[in-house]
């Protein structure tokens, strides 16, 4: 792969498998179905919300509903939100941009490179340099760990994972998969809201199926819990076969009995039971790095990704790092936790109806300050 054009059409020919699979993905009724439960669950999110302040909940369409409360009306559209303007939320969409803003401001984040399926050897060039594992992902406009691979080490993975990413944006990235446990914390105007750890997707052995008769039964599990197990379905996409191909495994190994099976590395697809409450654990540098890359990028309300392998411990000293800042975080998990659930709609809303300059105030919540 030292010149990407002499393995152009390769690239090409992979690219277009990979828009098949995910035409394929998007298209299976199963899917689709639990597309439904996640509008019924944003809807009963923002319903309840509005009537805990006693406000007006009026549905506009299936995703988009207004809410009024003394005059004051916003509007919401599942997990999207005025909170932020358009700009704001282009920038934080831009993963190469929020690395160089966040990097600039002396935040941790993962080495990585930018590039396309036509300058792939920038790419690696990378992977041969840094010589571990590396994630390929899009650089820009996606999120739910669409189109991200882990696991990378050689150039036919590369390529493959380059062609997948690419489904879903023409600029892409690559950078250090770095060791250590998944996070997510919730900023509200600089205020650390709710902070979760995320355990991997998984399925446990019962010694005579196979790894795509667990999957598949676990999916099973998530469509009849009609969205209260998980808001999405796993995928056999290529992330899965890295993770499983990494512990020496495939779809068709079968688990012994009770043993527990990593299923992916990116972490999306995991379920409710996976996450649990860190928000008081969390070490006070770990909160305040939060908030200064929520202020470094201009943004009100964010989901801030890291990973660490010690949230007790300041990131410089596990040499952790922010991976991505969601502009319009998926507030789910932090209804579905092994631990309990967390109205994340409730303080938002109360900022978006100005009906008190601190939405924590009144709620028995113990509020994280970043300083």
């Amino acid at each position: 792969m030292n010149s990407p054009l002499v393995y152009r059409p390769a690239l090409l020919a992979l690219h277009g498998a990979a828009l098949a699979r995910a035409l394929l993905r998007f298209r299976n009724p199963r899917r689709r179905k639990t597309g439904a439960f996640v509008e019924r669950f944003h809807n009963h999110m923002w319903r309840s919300a509005a009537e805990a302040l006693g406000a007006t909940f009026t549905p506009l369409t299936d995703h988009i509903a207004e809410i009024t409360l003394n005059g004051v009306s916003t509007r919401v559209n599942e997990n999207v939100t005025t909170i932020d303007d358009p700009v704001t939320l282009a920038v934080l969409h831009d993963k190469p941009l929020v690395h160089r803003i966040l990097a600039a401001q002396n935040l941790p984040v993962a080495p990585h490179v930018e590039f396309s399926l036509a300058r792939i050897d920038a790419a690696l060039q990378f992977l041969r340099r840094h010589d571990r594992n590396c994630v390929v992902k899009p650089a820009n406009g996606t999120g739910g760990g669409r189109g991200v691979t882990t696991g990378i080490r050689t150039s036919d993975q590369l390529a493959r994972a380059a062609a997948a990413a690419a489904v879903y944006a023409d600029s892409l990235l690559i950078e250090d998969q770095i060791a250590g446990d998944n996070y997510r914390l919730l900023y509200l105007d600089g205020q650390l809201l709710d902070a979760f750890a995320r355990r991997f997707p998984s399925v446990t052995g019962d010694g005579h199926s196979n790894i795509s008769q667990l999957v598949r039964r676990q999916n099973d599990r998530r469509i009849a819990g009609a969205g209260n197990v998980a808001p999405v379905l796993l995928s056999a996409d290529l992330d899965m076969r890295r993770t499983l191909a990494g512990a020496g495994l495939s779809r068709r190994s079968i688990p012994k009995s009770g043993q527990v099976v990593q299923l992916k590395t990116v972490i999306n697809e995991n379920s409710g039971s996976d996450n649990s409450t860190v928000t008081r654990a969390l070490h006070p540098d770990i909160v305040a790095a939060g908030a200064k890359a929520a202020a470094a990028l201009g943004a009100r309300f964010v989901g801030l990704d890291l990973i660490t392998s010690n949230h007790t411990l300041p990131l410089a000293e596990t040499r952790g790092v922010i991976v991505e800042v969601n502009g319009t975080p998926n507030l789910y998990y932090h209804y579905h936790k092994r631990d309990g659930s967390f109205p994340a709609a409730l303080f938002l809303l109360r900022r978006l109806l100005h009906t008190e300059t601190n939405p924590l105030r009144n709620t028995g919540t113990q509020l994280v300050v970043a300083t």
